[in-house]
């Protein structure tokens, strides 16, 4: 096969070929578009109708993220990549991980102990006239990321609740057929591209533990998801010292 065609192709976790995803697909006619307008409006449903929040795993199928209605970075790019392939946008997947400091906020302060160190974190990689792009911009949905910046309106970096940007008051998330970011500050280990999101979580998983793994499945994900929710409508107020605490051990670390 060759190699633009594994770029294309639908997998286990790219499931585009789901009833729900290919009707989605036909009410939008994202197929009639040019394929720069393929991307912006498959990246613009994905940052903001799917909304920010944490899924049971990170290797779930695409469709199962499209029915839940919200996401990560690890599940918006499942999502992200099948709506892409599906209308004939090359791309594939780069693995990271990332400092917990970035989830600091959204984690309750009880339970913010026993996170694992580094969290694993991937974006999207479209490749468009000839040149890969990076996208990441797409995990905070709008509405959070506005009280994110009314919230830290005096600070231009932030490294917690979700972000980890130089540039708070304007991180490049919006379309324009660049490189798009609100996590990249806080990298610490790449493990490179791979053309699915099923050959990298082969090879890379999040090392919970048995304890933790089921403690985050059925009880703290819907703790940080409720807290998201609530930071989203204003009725949780941020810690701004943690923000800060947090900027120092991320430069650190």
């Amino acid at each position: 096969m060759a190699h633009e065609d594994r770029l294309l192709k639908a997998t286990p976790i790219l499931d585009f070929g789901s009833a729900a995803i290919a009707q989605l697909i036909d009410g939008k006619c994202w197929r009639d578009l040019s394929d720069t307008d393929k991307v912006g409006s498959v990246y613009d449903f994905v940052r903001n109708d799917i909304s920010f929040g944490y899924n049971r795993a990170d290797d779930i199928p695409a469709s199962e993220v499209l029915s839940d209605g919200y996401g990560q970075c690890n599940t918006k790019g499942t999502l992200l990549m099948a709506l892409l392939r599906a209308v004939g946008v090359k791309c594939r997947i780069h693995g990271f991980t990332i400092h917990k400091g970035l989830q600091r906020g959204v984690v309750p302060e009880l339970v913010y102990p026993i996170v694992p160190e580094e969290i694993l974190h991937s974006w999207v990689e479209v490749e468009l006239n000839g040149k890969w792009i990076n996208l990441e911009g797409f995990i905070l949905d709008n509405a959070f990321l506005k009280v994110l910046q009314s919230s830290f309106a005096d600070r231009e970096s932030l490294c917690g609740y979700g972000a980890g940007t130089h540039c708070l008051n304007a991180p490049p998330v919006e379309w324009t057929g660049q490189d798009t970011y609100i996590q990249d500050a806080g990298i610490v280990r790449d493990f490179g591209t791979y053309d699915t999101p099923d050959a990298f979580y082969a090879d890379h998983e999040q090392k919970f533990g048995h304890l933790r793994g089921w403690l985050y499945r059925n009880a703290i994900r819907h703790w940080m998801n409720a807290r998201v929710r609530a930071f989203r409508k204003g009725r949780l107020r941020p810690d701004a010292s943690i923000a800060h605490q947090h900027e120092g051990d991320t430069n650190a670390a």
